[in-house]
């Protein structure tokens, strides 16, 4: 009891602290009005703060760690490197029955926007009758006027909507802006419930939150029912890994079991859209996009895109490409438009809107822009179509009070100048919700993003909840929210508790499969590039413990010889991993450039790099644990000492053993997984060619072999099985012929063609494709080879095999452009 009454006292002390911080408008305080969600929050806040949980500081620590165990990152534009994704672990909570309203007023915006994009596209009534001026559909840069007349599956040309909303300090909700174009967000939200329900171990669920599964599965097959077969392949379009949202997209992508592909995965034939596999050319029948439509197709839309697919619009034109969201939708986020639709609303649904705009004015009209010039001081300025334009250069709504004079003087003349690419908007005063900062709660004011899809029927199914972006700042006018800002869940709380629920399919006639579909060629690209910039920085971390372990300076018997030791310089050298002249600077100087340099190629740190931006491309099909353990940064290396170095390499090196590790007992061994011991082994048999003749010569020394050994990880082999010392013919032996040490070229080469073997055939004649063949008589060659006859001419042409054979897989399962075949026989769907 005396537990209890002390975290009771530090609760009640923490929420003292909130209240003499927060307004009126507060959402937690405002709940004081209903005594059930009073109490609800309460409850959360006692949970959430318990002492088996470490208090509000130790909710904070285990939010941050589920933020990085699942990955959760997002890009601010115009970076490179990601950000861990803000999350504040308090949620916000809305009772079911305030958000049964919000739903039915968002379905009721999305039914009406839909209806604005049939007509726009269609007959142009309203324009017609200056219902819509037509200076706001020509004038948006998200018009396309190849999309007239053609109709979308059941007629639906918005299949996924997202809205952001404010509430006022009267509790009333108010649309700030409409997204239909590529919206973003959904799959932050599901990212933060799963961080919170980890980060309290499922204590939300207990307290009758409404579970997020049955959106995603709803959505799932309302994007199928639009398909034209049964059992379709559906893919998310993405931009990219350096698109701000990708990490989102990619967990999407896992979650919902279809396909991330981008443009350069697709090619179109005869109208019908495929995706480049192993396996050749597959049909796919529905896209997600999350890419413009100015971006889609560089032969129909903008012909500056360089990540579109040609002829994508035939595609969708002939039918035979279903799409979410359907080309063209963006007319309708148009500020401009917002404007005018609260009497679209009565004109088209016969009914006023429930969930009002943000009031606007539109300056393309002469009363609206007198009135804006008027209230400047209590308006914001943004840009009509939400694109940059001189006094809105971000595109975003700016304050006209915080202007300065030489900004004021140059808005009042584009007003003149260009009137209709401005609109004035209302000030909105954001209620506040409590964020965790700190270990400490504070008010915090919230835009919600929530979200609709459509389900199997078409019909509107809302997201319970969505999630709320938390400003940085204080000031409670603003309406957007930039750098510095968090994230919180926001939970639907039901009276009865909540049913748990997956994307599990509990259906009768669910078909058992064994496979996971078609390797995308990108993906399998990836996984074959992966593994060998892993291989290659695990062997220059090995040479460089090599040069750490002994002394160039060195000529006692227990270390390696100056010449030994000058050949492994020579040998990084020539990979690329440090300059010439870095050997007249001493062996420290050397390491930390091997180490360190990011602009040699074969350094440890650009390997290692290169290494993390191909997983990026992979990210919804590493596991968690191996994508975390890639992701991880490797640190940097400066001139220290010898210690130091030797604890880094150490450390990166049970890093690689770990992805060794994890690759080899936790992938399914698919494609992808034979893709990634592909580009393994061929590495390492590059590798053991090019050490084997430096350091295995008719000329070699005793510190050579010793080192050519340890470089291999063969010591304990060599020295149980030869006991007699060091001899020449026994190590080539063992690190080029011996097919049972997985350390040896034989090894590489006989896994090699197993892997090639069991992928795919596009031949249906039964004959070996050209990669098979050439790894079948680079294996043959070894097999008839002994080692006293073994020469380095021997190892120059084998490895000039490899490197052919590396051109060959390249060429028939990495597939590029108009020259990827068609699989013939082949039926699987992803």
């Amino acid at each position: 009891m005396a537990e209890r009454t002390v975290e009771q006292e530090q609760l009640d002390l923490a929420l003292r602290r909130y209240r003499r911080e927060a307004s009126r408008s507060d959402l937690m305080l405002s709940a004081s009005d209903d005594p059930l969600m009073a109490q609800r929050w309460s409850d959360m806040l006692a949970t959430l703060s318990s002492s088996d949980r470490d208090g509000l500081a130790g909710l904070q620590d285990r939010a941050v760690q589920q933020v990085l165990d699942l990955g959760m990152a997002f890009r601010l534009t115009g970076e490179v490197e990601e950000r861990v994704w803000p999350l504040s672990p308090v949620p916000m909570l809305l009772h079911a029955s305030q958000w049964n309203g919000i739903e039915k007023g968002l379905a009721q915006r999305a039914d009406l926007l839909e209806a604005l994009l049939a007509d726009i596209y269609g007959p142009h009534t309203l324009v017609d009758d200056g219902e819509i001026p037509a200076a706001i559909v020509a004038g948006s840069a998200d018009y396309w006027r190849q999309m007239e007349g053609i109709a979308p599956p059941r007629g639906h040309r918005l299949q996924f909507y997202a809205a952001d909303l404010a509430r006022g300090p009267d509790g009333e909700w108010r649309v700030l802006a409409d997204h239909v174009r590529a919206p973003v967000g959904a799959g932050y939200a599901l990212e933060n419930r799963l961080a919170m329900t980890r980060a309290t171990d499922d204590a939300l669920g207990a307290m009758n939150f409404t579970r997020l599964a049955p959106f995603f599965a709803d959505f799932r097959q309302g994007l199928a029912a639009i398909c034209t077969r049964s059992d379709p392949r559906i893919a998310l379009l993405t931009q990219g890994r350096l698109n701000q949202s990708y990490a989102e997209q990619a967990h999407l992508a896992r979650y919902l079991g279809i396909l991330l592909v981008e443009g350069d995965d697709l090619t179109v034939r005869d109208g019908q859209l495929y995706v480049r596999t192993i396996e050749g050319v597959k049909r796919v029948d529905g896209l997600w996009r999350r890419m413009g439509t100015d971006l889609l197709d560089p032969l129909a839309f903008d012909a500056r895109s360089t990540i579109g697919v040609p002829d994508l619009f035939e595609a969708i034109r002939t039918g035979r490409l279903a799409m979410a969201n359907w080309p063209g939708t963006g007319v309708v986020e148009s500020p401009a438009l917002a404007a005018f639709l609260p009497r679209l609303s009565r004109l088209v649904l016969g009914e006023p809107l429930l969930i009002p705009n943000v009031a606007t004015w539109w300056c393309g009209q002469k009363s609206e822009r007198a009135y804006v010039r008027e209230q400047i001081d209590l308006l914001g300025i943004g840009s009509a179509f939400g694109r940059p334009v001189p006094a809105v250069p971000q595109g975003r709504i700016r304050l006209a009070a915080r202007l300065s004079e030489t900004e004021r003087s140059a808005l009042m003349a584009e007003l003149d100048r260009r009137p209709m690419d401005y609109v004035g908007q209302e000030l909105v005063q954001l209620s506040t919700t409590p964020a965790l900062i700190n270990g400490a709660l504070l008010p915090r004011p919230f835009v919600l993003r929530a979200f609709l899809a459509r389900d199997a029927e078409g019909r509107w199914r809302a997201m319970p909840g969505g999630f709320a972006r938390l400003a940085a700042h204080d000031d409670m006018r603003a309406a957007l929210m930039g750098e510095g800002d968090m994230s919180a869940d926001v939970c639907i709380v039901a009276d009865e508790p909540q049913p748990a629920m997956t994307l599990l399919d509990s259906g009768p006639n669910m078909a058992i499969r064994r496979v996971a579909g078609t390797l995308p060629s990108k993906a399998a690209d990836n996984f074959f590039w992966l593994a060998r910039y892993l291989e290659r920085g695990e062997m220059v971390l090995r040479m460089v413990r090599a040069l750490i372990g002994g002394s160039l300076e060195a000529e006692t018997a227990s270390t390696l010889d100056r010449s030994t030791l000058g050949r492994v310089a020579n040998t990084l050298v020539a990979w690329g991993a440090a300059r010439r002249d870095s050997l007249n600077r001493g062996m420290n100087a050397l390491c930390v450039q091997v180490l360190g340099d990011e602009a040699m190629p074969g350094s440890v740190h650009a390997l290692f790099d290169a290494a993390e931006a191909i997983g990026r491309g992979l990210r919804e099909r590493l596991a968690i644990d191996f994508w975390r353990l890639l992701n991880r940064q490797i640190g940097s290396v400066h001139d220290q000492p010898r210690s130091l170095h030797m604890a880094y390499v150490a450390r990166l090196l049970d890093r690689c053993a770990a992805l060794s590790g994890l690759a080899a007992e936790n992938m399914v061994r698919g494609a992808g997984w034979r893709f990634l011991e592909i580009g393994r082994r061929l590495e390492r048999a590059i590798h053991i060619c090019r050490l084997v003749k430096t350091f295995a010569g008719d000329e070699a020394s005793a510190h050579d072999l010793n080192l050519l050994l340890d470089l291999c990880d063969c010591q304990i082999t060599y020295r149980t099985r030869y006991l007699a010392g060091l001899a020449l013919d026994p190590v080539r032996d063992m690190l080029v012929l011996e097919p049972n040490n997985p350390r040896s070229l034989a090894f590489q080469t006989d896994a090699i063609l197993a892997h090639l073997q069991a992928l795919p055939s596009l031949r249906d004649d039964g004959m070996p494709e050209p990669a098979v063949q050439l790894a079948l008589a680079i294996t043959a060659r070894l097999r008839a080879t002994d080692a006293d006859t073994l020469t380095a001419v021997d190892l120059d042409s084998i490895e000039r095999q490899l490197l052919q054979l590396s051109d060959r897989i390249n060429d028939r399962f990495f597939l590029k452009g108009e020259d990827a075949p068609r699989a013939s026989g082949m039926t699987r769907l992803a």
